[in-house]
């Protein structure tokens, strides 16, 4: 069935409770685990629908979010899933009580069990109307930046489209891009200073209602974190201060002396790997789509069957268009056992990450698309990433088809933006916490940290006030994650430093590295970040080792690739 076929109505969330309740009760009477399996079994399939309808209302409003009936729906599913979230948690506390835990373990695996404990420490109906005020807050932020019409030369521009200019290789024009996006925030920042201190405080609030000292306990245990601790991504940031960020900007030092600039450099210009322009793909964005047929297809057959259902069932929505909202993501739709992507194709090497990073996401997904239970179809976060993030280095084979004559420009500013995004990404994980652990900080004082914590972690970005918002620290209001997904981004940190060693093994047997990918990738949910990781053969980024080992051969690889007659 194509996605547009896909039949919405409004789900019943009285009929959800209903039935949950009813659930649970069986749940808790059953004399023997035959009829506790059942009243399990029924439940996922409550939860599976539910989900279904929730997922093709947010698609649906993520495509035009001036769509009136998406922009109600997503409203009142808003509203009222965390007062579903109640029964859930009731439903969660039986199985964690039932007397046949132990079966279900057996058949299932014990993790359902360690996700529904963190599950528990996460939700209380006493925080169920911050919760609802926190999803209205995000919507507002993400209708804002969807809404963002910005004057440029001769035309009016979305944020998305705006993204070609900001790279272009004429310094000029690329300045007068990266300050007329500014502008627009600049303009907007009282709402969008008004909109985050509203959620730093609404989080402390929920945090504190649960007995933590805050919001940070919270978050990790909202993020389902499993099997590390702060102290771990603490550990993790060192490390990347201390091996990652000397590699970062060597690769800064040497793109100033490439394009003829003093270091440190202005965001426009580190925004420039290569004089002559940064790679861009050869051909539409249909051509992209048929280069990814090809890659899927001859990558495996597992590969080839996903992606001609993914094309076949029109689950990829790529253009860029007046009032869709900005970014891009994978979501999965369980009635229908299929991923969908959703993105902003703008003429970008981000347009052919799209079919390589969010394609990662969704075969993950549709390898585990019949997983029981239904929580087991993704991984935690960190792990989903390295799905995406190591299928964008599986294409590098079939690079020349994406890119043509910018190939090697392509090869070596990828590898070089996966080692410089991860100071980026610690980045915005070090503020987070900063932001979290004193909630009572002002707006300003709140642009004063992010700006001190980029002479850590980004030293070669130079903050002088030229270019409006950026270069007076508040550039961290653009990135969506802080806003609606705090913590979420040291994930892909994490899962960059696991992709960089995929990296590094296809460099040397191809068909080595994609075994231990599968290895990875079929288990889904149902093992830990480190146990999938320890499962597949693969070292854990939280020791320092991993990470100063990357760094090692990256920077040797970099250093070593002909960029002969490219400037």
């Amino acid at each position: 069935m194509k996605f547009t076929e896909m039949p919405y109505t409004r789900p019943d969330m009285e009929a959800v409770k209903a039935q949950s309740a009813a659930l649970t009760a069986r749940l808790s009477e059953a004399t023997d685990y035959a009829a506790a399996k059942v009243a399990f079994l029924e439940y996922q399939e409550v939860q599976k629908h539910l989900q279904t309808l929730c997922t093709l209302a947010e698609v649906r409003h993520s495509i035009d979010t001036r769509d009136e009936f998406y922009d109600a729906e997503v409203k009142y599913i808003n509203a009222t899933m965390p007062e579903v979230q109640e029964y859930a948690q009731a439903f969660t506390a039986a199985l964690l009580e039932s007397p046949f835990r132990a079966d279900f373990a057996a058949e299932y695996g014990d993790l359902m069990f360690v996700n529904a404990e963190i599950a528990l420490k996460s939700f209380s109906p006493e925080i169920i109307p911050e919760m609802q005020a926190e999803n209205d807050l995000t919507m507002a932020y993400e209708k804002l930046l969807a809404s963002a019409q910005i004057p440029f030369e001769n035309g009016v521009y979305t944020l998305s489209q705006m993204t070609p200019f900001m790279s272009d290789p004429d310094d000029n024009r690329r300045l007068a891009a990266w300050k007329a996006n500014g502008q627009w925030y600049k303009d907007n920042q009282a709402e969008l200073d008004r909109i985050y201190d509203e959620l730093t405080h609404l989080r402390d609030t929920m945090g504190k209602k649960l007995g933590y000292e805050g919001y940070t306990t919270l978050g990790y245990y909202r993020m389902g974190r499993n099997c590390y601790t702060e102290a771990d991504v603490k550990k993790f940031r060192a490390a990347v201060v201390k091996y990652l960020v000397p590699v970062a900007d060597a690769i800064y030092r040497a793109q100033a002396e490439r394009l003829g600039k003093t270091y440190p450099m202005s965001y426009a210009d580190n925004a420039l790997m290569f004089r002559t322009g940064n790679p861009r793909p050869c051909g539409s964005a249909e051509d992209i789509l048929k280069q990814g047929d090809k890659f899927y297809d001859e990558l495996s057959p597992e590969t080839a069957e996903f992606f001609r259902i993914m094309r076949e069932g029109e689950l990829l929505d790529v253009l860029s268009t007046e009032g869709k909202q900005g970014g891009g993501y994978c979501t999965g739709i369980p009635d229908y056992e299929v991923p969908f992507i959703f993105a902003n194709f703008n003429g970008t090497q981000g347009d052919v990450e799209v079919v390589t990073h969010e394609a990662g996401h969704a075969f993950a997904c549709w390898m585990n698309r019949d997983r029981i239970p239904l929580d087991y179809m993704w991984p935690s976060m960190e792990a989903c990433e390295v799905h995406s993030m190591s299928m964008e280095f599986f294409a590098w084979p079939w690079a020349e088809g994406f890119f043509g004559q910018d190939t090697r420009k392509f090869l070596y500013s990828h590898l070089a933006g996966a080692l410089t995004f991860i100071p980026y990404g610690t980045l915005v994980d070090h503020f987070q916490h900063e932001v979290y652990a004193k909630p009572h900080m002002t707006p300003a004082q709140r642009h004063a940290t992010w700006k001190e914590l980029m002479g850590v972690y980004m030293p070669w970005v130079k903050l002088d006030g030229e270019i409006p918002f950026y270069a007076e620290g508040e550039g961290w209001q653009r990135q969506h994650h802080i806003y609606s997904s705090p913590f979420y981004y040291i994930d892909y940190c994490l899962a960059q430093t696991v992709a960089l060693r995929f990296w590094a093994m296809i460099q040397n047997d191809m068909p080595t590295a994609w075994s231990h990918y599968m290895a990875y990738t079929k288990e889904g949910g149902s093992k830990s970040f480190t146990d999938l990781l320890t499962h597949a053969g693969l070292d854990t980024p939280f020791d320092e080792a991993c990470l100063r080992a990357v760094c090692e051969e990256a920077n040797k690889w970099l250093s070593e690739f002909d960029l002969g007659g490219i400037v």
